[in-house]
């Protein structure tokens, strides 16, 4: 290998690093000239196998607890970033253990599958069923909860759909809101419009948006009779 590649591999080894790093790590070692320098730097501020580190970690570990506010995913990842940083400083636990002290930071609400997976099991909890059940319980609730999102959106669509404006009036009997269909003024009905003719009858054929109606007026004539007009609505 020549020269010109050993130095093309070493600053592709170099941006490879860089590339994996948060922002606020990659200021701590921005100014490092070689993948070797950055690596090292990384080691000791994350690998030290000091005192005051390994209890750091495991004092994340033990007070570690979930939320309701939070995703489980989001929070399964922050535990078991904190298993793997322990590892890596050689700090070993049963698996039963970090099973045991990851059932015991469930919010409240998973009360029940703690219950589960503590006491109606045979064999010992392992840390891989318990995040397995945590993960199908949290896509059972996104599903749950797009169904009822989805109700709720369609109830709201059928309860302002077609015909509801319609059905508004017609069930309103509020005459100050009314319009004659007779003289076409405001407040009163037609059958109560004083511009009738007493001497005959009158036929109206307005009125509703998408119906025509022929309204029949019934009136009383001299004799005390009523005289009918045939109505077709």
């Amino acid at each position: 290998m020549s020269r010109v590649e050993k130095t093309e591999m070493v600053d592709k080894t170099r941006s490879a690093i860089v590339l994996c790093l948060r922002d606020k790590v990659l200021r701590e070692v921005a100014k490092e000239p070689t993948a070797t320098s950055i690596w090292s730097k990384l080691k000791s501020f994350y690998m030290t196998k000091s005192l005051d580190h390994r209890q750091f970690l495991k004092q994340q570990l033990y007070s570690f607890k979930m939320v309701e506010s939070k995703a489980i995913m989001e929070q399964l990842t922050e535990f078991n970033k904190i298993l793997d940083d322990l590892e890596n400083i050689e700090v070993q636990l049963e698996d039963e253990d970090k099973a045991i002290l990851l059932l015991c930071a469930l919010p409240k609400s998973f009360e029940s599958l703690k219950d589960i997976m503590l006491y109606d099991k045979e064999d010992t909890v392992t840390l891989e069923e318990v995040q397995a059940a945590l993960r199908t319980k949290e896509l059972i609730k996104s599903k749950d909860l797009r169904i009822h999102e989805n109700g709720e959106g369609l109830s709201v669509s059928r309860g302002n759909g077609g015909g509801g404006g319609r059905g508004n009036r017609r069930k309103s009997g509020n005459k100050s809101k009314s319009k004659c269909f007779n003289c076409h003024k405001m407040g009163h009905f037609m059958k109560d419009c004083p511009e009738i003719n007493g001497n005959s009858p009158q036929i109206v054929s307005e009125g509703y948006e998408d119906a025509g109606a022929l309204v029949v007026c019934c009136l009383e004539d001299e004799e005390g009779d009523v005289s009918h007009l045939g109505s077709d609505a």
